[in-house]
């Protein structure tokens, strides 16, 4: 079941006030390069890049479990040039191949059993084309994302209307955070529940190589530097098949 503030109409409306674009998203886009490619985005939330790449040609699918995400990514300005597919990134299936396939936003970290890990592996195999390129990323488990993210706060406006937003750590264990997250409207509270897992660069790699594929670069920021264990945010997988 994806977390409250994927699956709520209320917090899905606004997801792209708080999560919105971003370097990291300049980097995503530019991957596409010149010419027209076929491009499967996995998590795909709002569609926010899905809009991005149609509107540079390209023939876009976005797949994500959240109908009311895929309902933002619908009103989109290129919403109606992109094949929407409520699915998780596991269970996907299509007869197209694609040229690109993307896992943003960290959405690989949702994902905590590792049945599912080599489920999403295959369904990005199985859909590659020849010589295509897969990219994911994962926040490095080196870096204390307890004090980052701990007593975040957050206010934004909507139609006139202030939203305050908090974060609070429940729990650390082994390589899982769970989270919650508020969200203050002026007429309600509502709060969103999340565990995310935090793998290894070698359990990744690990991951990959049973599934066929191989991590052809790993980087560790959105400037594209390679990744560093102990100081990197990111790590930025390039896969390719093995």
């Amino acid at each position: 079941m994806p977390d409250l503030h994927y699956e709520h109409p209320r917090l899905a409306a606004i997801y792209d006030l708080d999560s919105g674009w971003s370097k990291d998203r300049d980097f995503y886009l530019a991957l596409a390069g010149a010419g027209r490619k076929r491009i499967l985005d996995l998590g795909c939330g709002t569609g926010l890049l899905c809009d991005a790449y149609a509107a540079e040609g390209h023939d876009v699918t976005g797949a994500d479990p959240s109908a009311a995400m895929l309902d933002v990514g619908r009103r989109k300005p290129n919403g109606d040039k992109i094949e929407w597919v409520q699915s998780f990134a596991q269970n996907f299936r299509s007869a197209k191949r694609f040229d690109l396939i993307i896992m943003t936003g960290h959405a690989f970290q949702v994902l905590l059993d590792d049945t599912d890990v080599l489920a999403t592996f295959a369904t990005m195999r199985d859909h590659l084309a020849p010589d295509g390129l897969i990219v994911f990323e994962s926040r490095n488990p080196a870096i204390d994302w307890r004090l980052r993210w701990h007593g975040n706060e957050d206010e934004f406006e909507v139609d006139g209307l202030a939203i305050r937003q908090t974060c609070e750590v429940l729990s650390v264990a082994g390589d899982r955070i769970v989270f919650e997250t508020r969200y203050a409207f002026p007429d309600e509270v509502l709060v969103s529940l999340s565990e995310l897992r935090f793998r290894s660069r070698t359990e990744i790699e690990a991951g990959l190589q049973v599934s066929g594929l191989q991590a052809k670069k790993i980087c560790g920021d959105w400037d594209g530097a390679l990744f560093v264990s102990d100081s990197s945010d990111e790590m930025i997988f390039f896969v390719g098949c093995g």
